[in-house]
């Protein structure tokens, strides 16, 4: 078809536009996904379409749609939108998550898959995530109150092992801390509509001590710590590769597979780069999943209760899990793509951008548009998940207990097309071995306050391209004195 008759064609439906301006009044700034979901039902359309000062916005909200558009038409469903705050303002422009689709992304991308294939995080990663994840049962032991930060610590040590081999040990380690506050940025400018200069380029240049202008300072900030995250531990790695007191990690391989021959600069950049992606790709997600997590065990005891059934019955108490046993643990499976289902981890996932004029159901998509795929709306249709708010791991067993094979994973919480994270393998692994060690040796109850009142959690979320849940308070107790005994014997193994 040419473009003449896509020109003919309407836009998909969606609030009415003003002059000039659009919807840029109706557009929200946080947890988009719900209002796009609503426009979606309002306007009987599973493509809406918006136009934000003079930005051509059209959101996705089923997973047919996603999949005859990120899928069937990648290549040119596949590119990003300019992200001025975060790449051009905050530094970020090695997060392959973010670049446009072209060489460099593939470059980035085919380092990274090599690594972090299904069967390299067997062979090669498993090993210290079970360590890690093992040594959560520790610290939940010695302190259960901290648990939203002993997941957090986990989860940095998992990537820091992996990435470079270093190990993360004290709770205030300055990689954790310029981790956690790199991706907090991270989190909230990505987010397509966070920044009105996201909309409007010219406020790029607006000075910071301009009123209105706090986002300038906000990106100075968090620039820093980007950096920070890109520079350092790769340096720590070179030095001890110098040295020769290295330990294996995805750092270290990629450079010991350096090409003298060619430009070993831009060859240690990409590894930079790639490595720093790790964090981007499973700090955030792992963190807020192991979260909501807590937050299901807690409010369902009934799903603990199935779930220690069924560990007790493949293990009678006498070890801990291992992922050898992820076969014929399906229920703790279901529990975890339930998790990812119930609260997506990145619930609009990163903004994908149509380079061409296209056409779909009747509708023209305009070049240039940036195309949201509502990951959250997918994944709680109730045609496909009946009573989609609710929390029921059952919904992906068969009547005898085994996992359904016609309910696949729920693999949009990760992103769609060829953008679909690759780091997704090794965050599901570190979410499955946490989840069948927790449940194996604690139980977990509501907290009670001075007054002996239950402390009920608000069920909140922060807003963000990553939401996680609020802070909130969790009783977390060994289940027995002979898990009691399995946590210690990992601390003193």
């Amino acid at each position: 078809m040419s473009t003449p008759i896509y020109l003919n064609l309407p836009l998909p439906p969606g609030p009415k536009k003003l002059p000039i301006i659009g919807n840029l009044l109706d557009a929200p700034s946080e947890f988009q996904w719900i209002q796009y979901h609503e426009w979606s039902k309002q306007y009987n359309s599973d493509i809406i379409h918006l136009n934000v000062a003079g930005s051509s916005i059209v959101v996705i909200d089923t997973a047919e749609a996603a999949n005859d558009l990120f899928d069937k038409r990648s290549s040119i469903y596949s590119s990003r939108p300019r992200f001025i705050m975060l790449n051009e303002l905050m530094g970020w422009s090695w997060l392959f998550a973010a670049m446009e689709y072209g060489e460099s992304w593939k470059q980035h991308r085919r380092l990274f898959q090599r690594e972090f294939h299904p069967n390299a995080v067997t062979a090669l990663f498993q090993p210290q995530v079970l360590k890690h994840t093992s040594g959560l049962l520790t610290r939940l032991l010695e302190s259960p109150d901290d648990f939203m930060e002993h997941i957090n610590h986990t989860t940095v040590a998992i990537i820091m092992d992996v990435g470079y081999a270093i190990d993360i040990a004290a709770k205030e380690d300055p990689h954790v801390v310029t981790a956690e506050k790199a991706l907090a940025g991270l989190n909230i400018a990505s987010l397509h509509g966070a920044f009105l200069v996201e909309v409007m380029p010219i406020l790029k240049y607006v000075p910071a001590w301009v009123p209105g202008a706090g986002f300038q300072k906000k990106a100075k900030e968090w620039k820093h710590y980007a950096e920070t995250m890109l520079r350092d531990p790769f340096a720590v790695v070179k030095e001890k590769m110098a040295s020769g007191t290295y330990e294996p990690s995805f750092t270290s391989r990629c450079l010991e597979n350096v090409d003298d021959t060619g430009d070993v600069a831009l060859q240690e950049r990409l590894i930079q780069g790639t490595a720093a992606n790790l964090y981007a790709a499973g700090f955030d997600t792992t963190t807020s999943a192991l979260n909501s997590l807590i937050l299901a065990l807690l409010t369902h005891p009934d799903v603990q209760a199935r779930a220690r059934r069924e560990i007790d019955s493949v293990l009678e108490g006498k070890r801990l899990p291992d992922f050898e046993d992820m076969d014929s643990l399906p229920y703790v499976t279901a529990i975890t793509r339930e998790v990812q289902r119930w609260q997506p981890v990145t619930p609009l996932a990163i903004p994908h951008f149509v380079t061409v004029e296209d056409a779909y159901r009747g509708y023209r998509i305009p070049a240039n548009s940036i195309v949201l795929g509502n990951a959250w709306a997918m994944l709680h249709d109730s045609t496909r998940y009946p009573d989609p708010f609710a929390f029921k791991p059952e919904r992906w067993l068969l009547p005898d207990g085994e996992l359904n094979p016609d309910m696949k994973e729920p693999t949009v919480a990760f992103g769609f097309g060829r953008r679909l994270c690759p780091g997704r393998h090794l965050a599901s692994a570190s979410i499955w071995i946490t989840t069948a060690l927790l449940l194996s040796v604690f139980e977990f109850t509501h907290a009670v306050d001075e007054d002996g009142d239950v402390i009920v959690p608000s069920g909140q979320y922060c807003p963000g391209l990553i939401p996680s849940p609020l802070p909130f308070k969790c009783q977390i107790q060994p289940r027995s004195h002979a898990a009691k005994t399995l946590i210690q014997g990992v601390s003193s193994a």
